[in-house]
């Protein structure tokens, strides 16, 4: 049996490690923070495909939705639900050619009328003219589905900080850990932002956009938002616990800004865009949770073999969408099966 040392133990990390477990192989995961990672911590944990930088991007996005649903079918009791979205981002002929444009690549969408939005969320205080709805949509912890997986893999998670890779002859064999060396036949990075300080004695920079992300999390309310809703001002869930999850910034996943600003100013600003959307509803702080998100430089994954025999890279954003569907088609790979003809464009090597 061959042994893989995992580096991170966020949502890729560990559904690595979990489908790892499904082949018979064994994984130790290597992560400076606890089970459940830190950029997967601070994630919206919206899972959809309606975002997409390319039709090779909306297929993985897509995959990765059925991909969740077969962890679900594997795994009793995760959270992961499947709410749908309704979305108006965008409005007017910018709202049908995005509507045209996923119908034609097979996307479920149904287009909603005013009356209709009104009657699946009664609490919105904007209605618009129309809005979009993605039935196929849902919702995940990222932290705690990471920690659910991690739990079914029976991995061994050591809490260590990775220094440097270990190589002999050209091929990767381990880490050197602050606590001392661990040796393995592979290693996979799920590292996220910290992949380029361990990639560039290997003489390989990989870019990765500075993407800061800051999620705020409201009290608890009563029932308003029975969907992700995904307005031009404010993109918002809310849990079982009745408390709303917001990214601080609109339009999230696309979000270009580099820093976030005052905190205070940043969080006042996002809950006053919630009482906004909830007129009259008794919106307050509960807590907040940051992280750098990891985006590659060109946005998409990297995700395969590394610059050296031995090594693999899974980078990307968003891992609460794709993680799953990547340690699928990752792990097959690694253990002997074909290339998958989903990852062709998201290579490592591009950046070669």
């Amino acid at each position: 049996m061959s042994h893989t040392l995992i580096i991170g133990a966020g949502i890729t990390g560990a559904a690595l490690a979990y489908q790892l477990f499904r082949r018979g192989q064994m994984a130790t995961i290597v992560s400076t923070h606890a089970e459940g990672g830190l950029a997967s911590a601070a994630s919206f944990g919206w899972l959809n495909a309606s975002y997409f930088l390319s039709h090779p991007h909306y297929h993985l996005r897509h995959q990765g939705l059925a991909a969740h649903r077969r962890l679900t079918a594997q795994l009793s009791g995760l959270q992961t639900t499947w709410l749908g979205c309704v979305w108006y981002e965008s409005s007017g002929d910018a709202q049908a050619e995005t509507a045209a444009d996923l119908r034609a690549l097979g996307y479920t969408v149904e287009m909603l009328t005013r009356a209709q939005i009104a009657a699946k969320l009664p609490a919105l205080g904007p209605v618009p003219e129309t809005a979009l709805s993605f039935p196929e949509e849902g919702v995940a912890d990222p932290a705690i589905l990471a920690r659910a997986l991690i739990a079914a893999s029976g991995a061994k998670v050591i809490r260590a900080t990775v220094q440097a890779l270990t190589n002999d002859h050209g091929r990767t064999t381990g880490v050197l850990t602050d606590l001392g060396p661990l040796t393995a036949d592979r290693v996979i990075l799920a590292t996220g932002t910290g992949t380029p300080a361990l990639l560039h004695p290997l003489g390989f920079d990989l870019p990765m956009l500075k993407r800061p992300g800051l999620m705020l999390t409201t009290t608890a309310l009563p029932p308003i938002c029975p969907v992700v809703l995904a307005t031009p001002e404010q993109e918002v869930r809310q849990d079982a616990e009745g408390r709303l999850h917001a990214p601080a910034s609109a339009v999230h996943q696309a979000d270009h800004a580099e820093s976030l600003g005052s905190f205070p100013v940043v969080i006042n600003a996002t809950l006053q865009r919630l009482r906004t959307l909830f007129p009259g509803q008794d919106i307050h702080f509960g807590r907040q949770a940051m992280a750098l998100r990891p985006v590659p430089g060109d946005g998409l994954p990297v995700v395969g073999q590394g610059p050296v025999p031995g090594l693999w890279l899974a980078v990307m954003h968003s891992g609460a969408t794709l993680a799953p569907v990547v340690a699928e088609l990752l792990v097959d790979e690694i253990t002997g099966g074909p290339a998958s003809p989903l990852l062709t464009d998201f290579r490592p090597a591009r950046f070669q």
